[in-house]
């Protein structure tokens, strides 16, 4: 049947900026003398509740169009970054940097061609393999609306891409529309197609469901995935505060000055602050003065007034100077490419803060006022707006973390039962003399001595990060960031979901709205009253449901549910809405209008694979813009045996 239509709500994590400066003649400053540009923040929208902005800034009065071959604007090119940041321009070719941005940029790849021309990098093409353009699903067509504005945010980040890691491939992920389930579908695609390195420029507000966003669209161990903290000062931005991202803040950059021939501070609009509803990742053992999760990991160069050379054409005029924090994530997972395939296991979020000392420390300059000054004012040590630093080389973005030549050897993934008690010895090497060992985040019940031993019986069912540090007696560090698992003692039988037929509403579910409904939405319940009704609209719509849930280790396990598809649709032969399974990222199954049915189905699927992981179940409808296709999903069940 065809659908009611029903108001749709704010997606999740989200608060749209509209932000836009007029292009005015640039000024001199009149208490430094110094230019002072017109910026515009190139995403500027219609406030509207659960959509996102990206964070590019671009000066106005430098955008160039043909004022002479290869005219550039003042912003730094590839060899002014790579020599800020004491890096090579070197790189596996193997190596796959993602860009996830939202809507098309028809002229990305033309205009990257005149951007690596002009600075004498290697082509990176469709044709040569370098570059690759996609939707959000991973296919080359169709491709979303175009839009000017996130053009330039495309521009700006394939650039930076290219800038610091010229033999990196190059994929560019583009989502429906600046929404968390567009732009988390299009991160986990990106990670799907093999990327190691994922760049995310755009943010929002919190609105408290982003551990679920966590969950489903950013929980990739061996994957570096980057974010932008925002260009509004001192405030806090998701997804950069997810605990498992790292998190990039934004400095001024000027030449000149100190032992490095360059000079840094905390540029003025770089996000930061504390988290409301992200847990504080154990690998954050600095002071930050938030109970939970905190702004920013590292940084690199924001200020649009000291930015970079970006090549742009559609919605551009050429050549012009960008800035925000959409510079700087691109840089810093381009930095992680160069330092080499990440653990994998690892959060790479971790490596920085084993490696604090490989970083050029920023001091000074703030991003507006607070009450905890290290959350806003740039300090020694970790701050707010610039986190632990900015890049010197690649040693803080390394696998196999140390200082000092301390070595910790990653012990792989782990799982323990409740109750029985377990033990691991830890190992390490180089460094002067023997070890004293401490570690963060072990799980309720374990400890860990001085040598290296964690022992004990863990008593909380749960899937906790452990970094486990190293100290020399030289006072020198290594440290290793590991996943342990932790599940209860019921062993492999019954059934682990939790209201698996929704009849208690959206309890231990996280839903779309009026996704967990009643018959008195237009469709009936396989049994009970509630059911998950996904889509239905007949208009381009997505929904969710989802569920955290643990598969005991050593354990066969299936993941059943009943389906009703119904469909508007005639054709036989064309998918035009479909309904997507996945555990975590992986894709278990998929429904499409071409498997449409008088009532409900039963399916099963084998998640044995996952046994020993706390996973994420979720149902993902969506539709297109024409006729109705309905997902409806009821009582579910995840039996293990």
């Amino acid at each position: 049947m065809r659908r009611p239509s029903r108001r749709i709500l704010a997606v999740a994590g989200f608060a749209a900026l509209a932000l836009t400066t007029p292009a005015v003649p640039a000024t001199a400053s009149p208490a430094t003398g110094t230019t002072v540009h017109p910026t515009e923040h190139v995403c500027a929208q219609v406030a509207k509740p659960g959509m996102a902005t990206c964070f590019a800034e671009r000066q106005t009065d430098t955008m160039r169009a043909a004022l002479a071959p290869n005219a550039l604007p003042s912003g730094f090119g590839p060899s002014g970054l790579r020599s800020a940041y004491n890096l090579t321009a070197s790189g596996s070719a193997s190596a796959t940097v993602a860009i996830v941005d939202s809507n098309d940029d028809p002229n990305a790849e033309s205009d990257l061609a005149t951007y690596r021309s002009t600075y004498g990098l290697p082509a990176c093409t469709t044709a040569n393999g370098c570059f690759k353009k996609v939707n959000e699903n991973g296919q080359s067509s169709p491709l979303p609306a175009a839009d000017s504005g996130w053009a330039g945010e495309i521009s700006l980040d394939v650039d930076m891409v290219s800038a610091i890691c010229p033999n990196c491939h190059i994929l560019l992920v583009e989502a429906n529309q600046p929404s968390m389930a567009d732009l988390g579908t299009a991160v986990n695609t990106a990670v799907s197609m093999g990327a190691k390195y994922v760049s995310n420029s755009y943010g929002g507000s919190e609105d408290g469901t982003e551990p679920s966003s966590d969950s489903s669209y950013f929980h990739h161990p061996g994957v570096a995935i980057t974010a932008s903290t925002g260009d509004n000062g001192y405030g806090i931005s998701y997804p950069a505060s997810s605990q498992y991202v790292t998190a990039v803040g934004g400095t001024s950059l000027t030449q000149g000055g100190g032992t490095r021939g360059w000079t840094e501070t905390a540029w003025s609009g770089a996000g930061s602050g504390c988290s409301t509803s992200v847990t504080k990742p154990a690998f954050q053992n600095v002071s930050t003065g938030c109970a939970k999760r905190a702004d920013a990991d590292v940084s690199a160069v924001a200020d649009p007034q000291t930015g970079v050379a970006v090549y742009q054409t559609y919605g551009g005029s050429g050549w012009a100077v960008y800035g925000g924090t959409s510079a700087s994530s691109p840089i810093i997972a381009s930095v992680y490419a160069l330092a080499g395939t990440p653990g994998a296991s690892d959060i790479p979020a971790a490596y920085p803060y084993s490696h604090a000392g490989n970083l050029n420390d920023v001091t000074s300059g703030s991003n507006g006022s607070c009450s905890v000054t290290v959350q806003c004012q740039a300090g020694a040590g970790w701050d707010g707006p610039t986190g632990l630093g900015t890049p010197n080389g690649t040693a803080a973005f390394t696998a196999g973390t140390s200082t000092g030549g301390v070595t910790v050897a990653n012990p792989g993934n782990r799982t323990s039962v409740t109750g029985t008690a377990t033990s691991l010895q830890l190992s390490a090497s180089g460094g002067t003399g023997s070890y004293t060992w401490t570690a963060t985040g072990l799980p309720a019940g374990l400890s860990i001595s001085t040598s290296g031993l964690i022992s004990g019986t863990p008593t909380t069912a749960g899937t906790y990060s452990v970094t486990a540090t190293a100290k020399d007696s030289s006072g020198a560090t290594g440290s290793t960031t590991f996943t342990w698992t932790i599940t209860s003692s019921g062993g492999c039988s019954g059934q682990k979901l939790a209201n698996p037929g929704f009849e208690s509403g959206a309890t231990a579910w996280t839903a779309s709205s009026g996704v967990i409904t009643t018959s008195a939405d237009g469709e009936a319940p396989h049994s009970g009253t509630y059911l998950a009704y996904l889509d239905g609209y007949g208009t381009t719509h997505t929904d969710t449901v989802s569920q955290s849930v643990t598969i005991p280790a050593g354990c066969h396990a299936t993941l059943s549910y009943y389906l009703h598809v119904d469909t508007a649709e005639t054709t036989t032969t064309t998918q035009y809405d479909k309904l997507t399974v996945k555990a975590g990222s992986t894709t278990l199954a998929t429904y499409s209008n071409l498997d449409q049915a008088s009532g409900y189905q039963q399916h099963s699927v084998d998640v044995s694979a996952f046994a020993g992981q706390t996973v994420t179940l979720t149902f993902t409808g969506t539709e297109d813009s024409s006729l109705q296709t309905s997902f409806c999903l009821d009582d579910t069940a995840l039996t293990v045996s």
